[in-house]
């Protein structure tokens, strides 16, 4: 059986075992190993075994993983946010970071970019989980990050955090100009919204030219 070597760290936690079984499931994918402290397999002890190592972890964890990953020559995948990109060093292997790996939740910053350079003003609201530990969520950033650079000279985007028990993963982002309003929302109902993009992200993070690479976008347009 010969595919990519496919390690997921944080493999315990819910994204870590949704990721697992997609990986699993894939005909062109090995799921080499289980990382987590919960599950008693470090990272390090598995990257021998490793061709890309998909990281859904915690901030204070996925630095010091992607590291050790690239000085081995390991292709990183990262869905985990909150901390800062210039910390990801360059190295042997390759590392592509991903705030939201939902194909929706792209196609709805490009609009959300689109339409700022149409509306006078806007404001995002982002809802997750409550065990969701950075606010604001790493894709909401990342939407006002667009939104500026497609409307520069406009005024700072507010955005608004909702950590709530039974929520996954959505925004909104609401427009506002004379006499009308304009909302263009998102939302994953399912953490299996996100696999296609993983397993995208999988198969292309070999392929960058530079590392590290930050946003599904750029492997979409």
């Amino acid at each position: 059986m010969s595919g990519l070597r496919v390690t997921v760290a944080g493999a315990a936690g819910r994204m870590g075992e949704t990721v697992c079984r997609a990986v699993d499931a894939a005909p062109d994918m090995i799921l080499a190993a289980r990382a987590d402290p919960a599950l008693g397999v470090a990272v390090a002890d598995v990257l021998a075994e490793t061709d890309v190592l998909v990281d859904f972890t915690t901030p204070s964890t996925v630095v010091e993983n992607a590291r050790a990953a690239v000085a081995a020559g390991v292709d990183v995948v990262i869905g985990t946010t909150g901390f800062s990109v210039a910390d990801i060093p360059a190295g042997p292997g390759k590392t592509f970071i991903a705030p939201n790996f939902a194909i929706g939740a792209v196609l709805m910053m490009r609009f959300a970019a689109e339409a700022a350079q149409h509306m006078a003003a806007a404001e995002i609201i982002e809802l997750h989980h409550d065990r969701k530990v950075d606010r604001p969520s790493g894709t909401a950033a990342l939407t006002a990050q667009l939104m500026a650079k497609a409307a520069p000279g406009r005024a700072e985007i507010p955005i608004h955090s909702v950590r709530l028990p039974g929520l996954v993963a959505h925004q909104e982002v609401i427009f506002g100009d004379l006499g009308q309003t304009l909302t263009i929302r998102h939302d994953s109902t399912d953490r299996e919204s996100f696999m296609p993009g993983v397993l995208l992200a999988i198969r292309r993070v070999g392929e960058l030219t530079e590392s590290p690479v930050v946003g599904l976008e750029r492997l979409l347009f």
